[in-house]
């Protein structure tokens, strides 16, 4: 019986623990500044699609440009404007801020699903904590000074093909990339994006949504391609990120005009971030 006590006893101990820490991540969600913050962070990723679709559309009319069509080659860009640092840094805010509300929600949030449903979408949202903090932390370093990028996918694909089992690595980090694409891909087709929202799009809004979806889907598709060719080829320079991605469609039959289809789509998903920044849903 007093093992049965003690444990029953845990138990409580560990309700009232995950209780409180819910609270106190309800208590963070409903802080009109924090909300604010969010909404610049949305506003602040919008803004970075929307420059890579500037720098796509470029190198899919000209053929190349002074910088990448990628976050970190968007992220330079900004630092080249007028008030270029605090552009920046009201971008790293928006993303860091943004970084925050997707921890907050891997942890405690999605309480309105269960069991199966609410595992995937918080795993869903641990991966855009993920995508917000690399892409903050490069706002950062672009900020002071130092590159956006970090190590090349090159580079870090040849590492992982120096390893024994390199090839299933590199073949794994393809098929992840991938089924990201094709998530995102669906989640536009289906509207699913609209559940990230409170309240409605309207038309306009949600066209937004499907063709931003899909487009950046097909993008995430291509560079996992790169990827599983690196891994089949054993050649790490054939692994890329989105600017060789965006190279390679440009370098397909009617390349141009797939290129210029695609900077569009990157732009309507830019323009539905700034949608999502006026009603984003926080569970």
């Amino acid at each position: 019986m007093n093992a049965q006590r003690k444990a029953q006893q845990a138990r409580d101990t560990a309700g009232d623990v995950q209780d409180k820490a819910e609270d106190a991540g309800q208590a963070i969600q409903d802080n009109p500044a924090y909300r604010w913050l969010v909404r610049l962070g949305l506003g602040a990723y919008g803004v970075v699609h929307l420059l890579v679709a500037w720098l796509a559309l470029q190198l899919a009319l000209g053929g190349g440009g002074s910088e990448e069509a990628s976050n970190s080659g968007a992220l330079r860009q900004l630092a080249e404007q007028p008030l270029g640092g605090v552009l920046l840094g009201a971008v790293a805010l928006g993303l860091l801020t943004l970084t925050l509300w997707q921890v907050i929600e891997a942890a405690f949030g999605h309480l309105h699903r269960t069991g199966a449903s609410r595992v995937r979408k918080r795993l869903s949202s641990l991966g855009r904590a993920v995508v917000y903090a690399v892409l903050g932390v490069s706002a950062v370093r672009v900020a002071l000074g130092g590159g956006g990028g970090g190590e090349s996918e090159e580079t870090l694909t040849g590492r992982l093909l120096g390893h024994p089992a390199g090839f299933l690595l590199v073949l794994l980090v393809a098929a992840a990339v991938a089924a990201v694409g094709v998530s995102q891909a669906v989640k536009g087709v289906r509207r699913k994006f609209r559940e990230d929202l409170s309240g409605s799009t309207g038309r306009a809004g949600e066209l937004l949504g499907v063709v931003g979806h899909v487009a950046k889907g097909i993008a995430f598709v291509v560079v996992g391609s790169l990827f599983a060719a690196a891994a089949l080829t054993h050649d790490a320079e054939r692994a890329g990120g989105l600017d060789s991605a965006l190279q390679a469609v440009r370098a397909q039959p009617f390349g141009v005009v797939l290129l210029t289809v695609m900077a569009l789509g990157l732009a309507a998903y830019g323009l539905y971030c700034f949608v999502w920044a006026r009603r984003p849903r926080h569970t």
